[in-house]
């Protein structure tokens, strides 16, 4: 029988409904969006990049369920919500999960870097690519894939007390992330591990008195109301601390003209990321002036003296790195190497045996 041209439009028809598929990724992050540059950038740019992509490009549908502060999982939970697949996507500090991804901190390893995020974050990703054992060991260990790289704008000091000099600091409790909380030691301070939904409430009850914080985020959780005197020290902006990660079951189980989606969007998620972040930090001490808080900026003499102290620090990480037979050495001179290659100059040199 021969067909007619209609009967043959109404199978092309039915041939591409059969192929067209509906797929849904559930996406989120423990921090909140808006507040926190990373998830901002996924909820403003991931997201709705990866669905318009999809339908321009592709027959199929995507629906995004999203998630952001902590509402499927916190930012100690993200890392094995993703590996089991609760999310699909998720993003996170790195600086949660030190001995998951201890190594994946080497941003912090190395303080005083460069202070804007843009080049930390390009500097972030040369790293990764020149060592691909980040990559993989996500994959073999934890069942899931770093689809991009974020990061958070430059680290300064932010106490409830005015202080002159750095003794004043001496025995005074503050917060941060964890593998920055070394940097602390010069000043004397109680180092303490905190999240950043937590420091409101306990710099108002005296849990803590200061938080490491840099300024997009400082203040947009108010971070100024209960510890007003904010200090300019550039202890360096973090490339690649935060990490968008995706279920390697997931990813693999997406169509390839996705997947190839999926990986452009987080290669552009980087640039995007990167140029919000150094907007906001701008911004984030425009407000903070206005506001009202005391903003003023560490003496050079000081600065200096400070990062002087933390001289042997990148060496001592490296090492501990080397003794839990990861590639520490290798990844931290690659790291300094390619900061120095860019033209930023640390206030001191580092050493990586």
């Amino acid at each position: 029988m021969v067909k007619t041209l209609s009967q043959f439009f109404i199978l092309f028809l039915v041939t591409q409904s059969l192929q067209a598929e509906l797929y849904t990724l559930r996406v989120g992050s423990g921090h909140p969006a808006g507040a926190t540059v990373y998830s901002t950038a996924m909820r403003d740019f991931l997201v709705p990049e990866l669905k318009r992509r999809v339908e321009e490009r592709t027959e199929h549908e995507l629906r995004i369920i999203e998630g952001y502060a902590g509402s499927i999982a916190s930012v100690a939970e993200t890392l094995e919500a993703v590996q089991i697949g609760i999310l699909d996507i998720g993003g996170f500090c790195t600086c949660f999960e030190p001995a998951k991804m201890f190594l994946h901190n080497f941003q912090y390893f190395v303080p005083f870097g460069p202070q804007d995020a843009q080049l930390s974050i390009r500097i972030g990703r040369q790293v990764y690519d020149q060592h691909p054992w980040l990559d993989t060991v996500m994959v073999e260990n934890y069942n899931q894939t770093i689809i991009a790289l974020g990061g958070f704008d430059n680290y300064h000091l932010g106490t409830v007390e005015p202080w002159e000099s750095i003794d004043d600091l001496q025995g005074v409790k503050i917060a941060g992330a964890g593998p920055n909380l070394p940097w602390l030691e010069f000043a004397g301070v109680v180092p303490v591990q905190s999240a950043l939904p937590d420091g409101y409430m306990a710099m108002s009850t005296g849990v803590y008195s200061g938080w490491l914080m840099y300024p997009s985020s400082y203040f947009a959780y108010k971070f100024h109301e209960p510890a007003p005197n904010y200090t300019l020290i550039g202890f360096g902006a973090m490339g690649g601390a935060a990490v968008i990660t995706m279920n390697h079951n997931s990813f693999q189980t997406l169509p390839t003209e996705i997947q190839d989606i999926i990986t452009e969007v987080g290669k552009e998620y980087e640039i995007w990321a990167s140029e919000l972040l150094d907007e906001r930090q701008s911004q984030g001490l425009r407000d903070l002036q206005n506001s009202g808080a005391f903003v003023r900026t560490l003496s050079e003499e000081a600065r200096r003296g400070w990062a002087e102290s933390l001289v042997d620090f990148p060496n001592s990480m490296a090492q501990e790195a080397n003794s839990r037979g990861l590639p520490g050495s290798e990844i931290l001179n690659t790291y300094i190497a390619l900061i120095n290659e860019s033209g930023y100059q640390f206030p001191i040199r580092y050493t990586i045996e």
